[in-house]
């Protein structure tokens, strides 16, 4: 199992969960990869945070940001990588938007100046809008004078590693496209950029990490035991009720137990390979029945049969 696993840490990218944050947990890296996506000089002086988890209140919905660090001017830059389109991305860009900034502000701030400035940085390799471009911005302006901008510190991007349009990027920010999803030694040897050969250093010591492979280990046997878990003990109760309904049964026990320790429902859709609809279905029921999944699963049943 073990030599399994560090084999498939040698073979992810920089588009997987895991060796992103991982990677990105360096500040001379996450200030080199920000640089290079927005093409300008950034100076971060916060160690980055991972996977730092937002819930501002326990009635609402908790976030889970990838990589979040601040540069000397005070602006946040809070990075996603994204490996599968969801489908409700631009969406959940603007939920995320509304939980950062509603967190930046101590209770009872009256004065909303004191609100940083934030850049959310979503990296895929597919576009979430169609055009075929590489990075998409966003900033407030005004639909009827398009030149005037609302200039309210809030900044969305949108990165797609697949895009077409070569023309007025650099040659750092191309070949950074290409190794994103072909993190090779090939690919970082051949890049001219320092910044490139900085971050893939830092992939090949966590490659290497004894410490790395073990954690790597826990967290891709967590995954893969959960699943088959589920679909074992999903065969043995579909021998008695059907099998798709024992496997449903014990995936929405997963899920439920996922959500209860802060799991987003796009992190588990991903990790499980299921369906996001599916899901966000469970969760919204799993709130109400304080993710009892008996009760869940009874709810979802009946709902099901009343609909047919």
């Amino acid at each position: 199992m073990a030599e399994n696993v560090v084999t498939k840490l040698e073979k992810l990218n920089l588009v997987d969960r895991f060796l992103f944050d991982e990677t990105m947990e360096d500040r001379e890296v996450y200030q080199a990869a920000v640089s290079i996506l927005l093409e300008n000089e950034i100076d971060l002086i916060d160690r980055p945070e991972t996977e730092k988890e937002l819930r501002v209140s326990p009635q609402l919905r908790q976030i889970r940001l990838d990589v979040v660090s601040m540069d000397k001017e005070g602006i946040l830059y809070y990075s996603e990588m994204q490996k599968k389109d969801t489908g409700n991305l631009k969406k959940r860009s603007r939920y995320y938007q509304a939980q950062l900034d509603v967190s930046l502000l101590e209770p009872g701030s009256k004065d909303f100046d004191l609100l940083n400035d934030t850049c959310f940085i979503l990296i895929a390799p597919f576009d979430v809008f169609g055009r075929g471009l590489y990075r998409y911005t966003f900033e407030g302006t005004c639909r009827e004078c398009p030149d005037l901008k609302i200039e309210d510190g809030a900044r969305r991007v949108f990165i797609n590693t697949r895009g077409k349009n070569k023309e007025g990027f650099t040659q750092e920010f191309l070949d950074f496209m290409e190794y994103i999803t072909a993190t090779r030694d090939e690919m970082a040897d051949r890049a001219e950029s320092g910044r490139i050969k900085l971050i893939h250093e830092r992939v090949k010591k966590i490659r290497r990490s004894e410490k790395m492979g073990v954690k790597y280990m826990q967290f891709w046997e967590e995954k893969a035991y959960a699943r088959e878990e589920g679909l074992e003990e999903g065969r043995a109760e579909g021998r008695a009720e059907g099998r798709l309904q024992g496997e449903n049964r014990k995936l929405i026990q997963l899920v439920c137990r996922m959500l209860q320790r802060g799991s987003a429902p796009e992190d588990i859709a991903d990790d499980f390979g299921e369906n996001i609809d599916f899901v966000e279905t469970i969760y919204q029921v799993a709130e109400k029945y304080a993710y009892d999944y008996e009760k869940v699963y009874a709810q979802l049943t009946d709902s099901r049969q009343e609909c047919v």
